[in-house]
């Protein structure tokens, strides 16, 4: 049977705190049909284990296991749509988030006034407790700059606490990116119609046990997300990141062929030749770390995925020859030419790499 509202939660090393989280759940939300689902991508501290454990105990609870794929919006969308309820809250499993205030955003959700709930450190009444002034101001950067790509303005795009219709929700999550840690700000801004929102305060507390996952990927997933939700409507967000990790490799390359025939004195040739192996093993780390975060490859596969951007890539650069000498041959000028190459072989790169060194 399916229940009124359902806690979405992303797990991934948080042993020490799922006990405690839906304890407090369950206290929160008494007098409400609620279920509980952990979303966890197998955690190796044994997270998954341990909600098992509790599940034993209390049937409200449920352990969706994620082998092989990360990401909390990934996560989230995946505990969203195992479940039916009408309503679904996404939280953090650390207890930063306040579960009190639950039963005000399912009311205000039960009046069809709104489409989502969203808790608000940065209204009156929030608060982004123990941050040193670093992180607050970092906050508040983000929060600036995640209101470029959202029709109603809000004070806390980012918060991560919030509680929507499934209606809405699925109304977004067709367009949504998936990636990244904003869930959030990624269905907000992927509603093909402004979603009715309403703001509460909340203040944010100190991790009860565990580490903070935030780190330089979280920036770079976040600054994805932002670019796809603008210039994503023109050309694939993916494609942007590849063709500008090509522009650091033409960097690498002139500096790898500047010292190879100046320093070493080796023969231009062997120079030339040297450097385009290296900027082509820079761009192939680079994209790997980066544009295809989400299927890095490791150990043998990174060897294997070597090889074959090495020879996606050699074929690429025939192909920019031959039409950049084409096209200059038939009175286009030297510039034009050269771009018309590049920009085709950088399409073949992007489509033939993603097939064969990175495909799903």
């Amino acid at each position: 049977m399916t229940s009124e509202l359902t806690l979405v939660v992303p797990t991934y090393n948080e042993a020490g705190n799922v006990e405690a989280f839906t304890a407090k759940a369950a206290k929160a939300l008494e007098g409400i049909d609620w279920e509980l689902v952990f979303v966890d991508d197998d955690s190796p501290d044994g997270t998954a284990k341990r909600i098992r454990q509790i599940a034993e105990a209390n049937p409200r609870v449920r352990c969706l296991l994620r082998v092989g794929r990360r990401g909390l919006s990934s996560a989230c969308i995946e505990g969203i749509m195992s479940t039916g309820s009408p309503f679904v809250a996404v939280m953090d499993a650390d207890l930063q988030h306040d579960e009190g205030l639950l039963p005000a955003m399912l009311d205000i959700l039960r009046q069809n006034e709104v489409d989502i709930v969203i808790a608000s450190r940065y209204m009156e009444g929030g608060g982004v407790g123990d941050w040193d002034a670093g992180r607050a101001l970092i906050s508040k950067l983000a929060t600036g700059l995640a209101n470029m790509v959202v029709r109603t303005r809000l004070s806390d795009p980012m918060s991560g606490f919030f509680m929507v219709r499934r209606d809405a929700f699925e109304g977004s999550v067709r367009h949504m990116s998936g990636t990244g840690f904003k869930i959030q700000l990624d269905l907000i801004a992927s509603s093909p119609e402004p979603l009715r929102i309403r703001e509460l305060p909340f203040n944010f507390r100190t991790r009860h046990a565990g580490i903070s996952k935030l780190d330089s990927h979280v920036a770079l997933d976040f600054f994805q997300l932002l670019l796809e939700k603008t210039m994503g409507r023109v050309l694939p967000i993916r494609f942007l990141m590849f063709v500008s990790v090509g522009g650091l490799g033409v960097v690498v390359h002139l500096m790898a062929l500047g010292v190879a025939l100046n320093v070493l004195g080796a023969p231009f040739g062997l120079s030339q030749a040297t450097a385009v192996l290296i900027a082509m093993t820079f761009n192939f780390t680079l994209n790997n770390s980066f544009t295809y975060r989400d299927r890095r490859l490791h150990g043998m596969k990174f060897i294997t995925g070597l090889l074959s951007f090495y020879l996606a890539c050699g074929i690429g650069g025939i192909i920019n020859y031959s039409l950049a000498v084409f096209a200059f041959d038939q009175g286009f000028s030297w510039w034009l030419a050269g771009i018309m190459g590049a920009a085709v072989g950088a399409v073949w790169n992007f489509a033939t790499t993603s097939i064969l060194t990175w495909r799903k």
